[in-house]
């Protein structure tokens, strides 16, 4: 489907409204990560409403794409856009990280039966998503028509179970799985670079035969031609690096790891995250 300037503008508004969906969550939960569910917003919004073969009526429809989050730790970014895309009601929202709640601090498959996986531990993600490529293919062949989309943070590069998955994906060829890796520069005790530095990045995944591409992790238009050029790949698994904002839509919190693992909790702090997204 063709991403035209009205589709464009409803993306934008629906990130608008998600990102505000994930600040108010947080808020009432007063635990949380900010800075990877605001940064992600546009990249789960392109998918849910774009991207992604899917219906939230059927939430196990075997002919679904399959989208796995690695980094559970953003999961308020994952619950808001299933909430606008229709899978829950928003107002389940207000009931993140709390006892009983389906809404789990990570994602959690038997409290939410919508979800493709479990996730918690950091690295785990793109294993899961290389397994369930492989069983497709498996039971299918290679026309199957489903697509798996694994979303990863930078930070969790780190776990070697990360680099795992990627070389048995890259010597597997799994021509319809595409990494999307959140390129904040952030971890929750710095700055990625001075912890453990990942550069050079895209020499390392195109060194275990993927396809690589680097793009601007707010923009649509960018966003959409990753992803039809990764599909246009027929010989090797794809992995876009996406540059993101952390804290991506209040200018006070972004680019601040400080950020990364915590929710505004001052009354100042509520004021500038709400009047940023212009919550009233």
């Amino acid at each position: 489907m063709a991403l035209t300037q009205e589709k464009i503008s409803f993306l934008k508004d629906k990130a608008a409204l998600i990102r505000a969906s994930i600040i108010e969550s947080l808020i009432e939960a007063k635990s949380g990560h900010t800075a990877g569910p605001l940064d992600m917003s546009d990249i789960f919004t392109y998918m849910y409403f774009h991207a992604l073969k899917h219906d939230p009526k059927k939430s196990l429809w075997p002919y679904r794409d399959r989208l796995v989050l690695s980094n559970g730790h953003i999961a308020p970014v994952l619950y808001a856009t299933l909430a606008h895309a229709g899978y829950f009601p928003i107002s389940t929202l207000a009931h993140l990280r709390k006892f009983g709640s389906p809404l789990q601090g990570h994602p959690h498959r038997e409290w939410l039966k919508c979800l493709e996986t479990s996730s918690g531990p950091l690295g785990s993600g793109l294993s899961q998503t290389v397994g369930m490529a492989i069983a497709d293919r498996i039971d299918n062949g290679r026309s199957s028509g489903k697509q798996f989309y694994c979303l990863m943070s930078d930070g969790e590069l780190d776990a070697g179970n990360s680099w795992e998955g990627a070389m048995l994906a890259g010597k597997e060829k799994l021509q319809n799985l595409t990494a999307i890796i959140d390129r904040n520069n952030i971890q929750i005790d710095g700055f990625t670079e001075d912890i453990m530095p990942l550069n050079p990045l895209a020499e390392k995944w195109r060194s275990w035969n993927w396809h690589v591409q680097e793009i601007d992790g707010h923009n649509f238009e960018d966003i959409d031609r990753a992803i039809g050029e990764a599909h246009a790949v027929f010989d090797r698994p794809s992995v876009i690096i996406a540059y993101t904002i952390p804290s991506k839509g209040i200018p006070a919190f972004e680019r601040k790891f400080e950020w990364h693992g915590k929710p505004p909790m001052t009354d100042d702090e509520i004021r500038v995250a709400r009047e940023a997204l212009g919550i009233r």
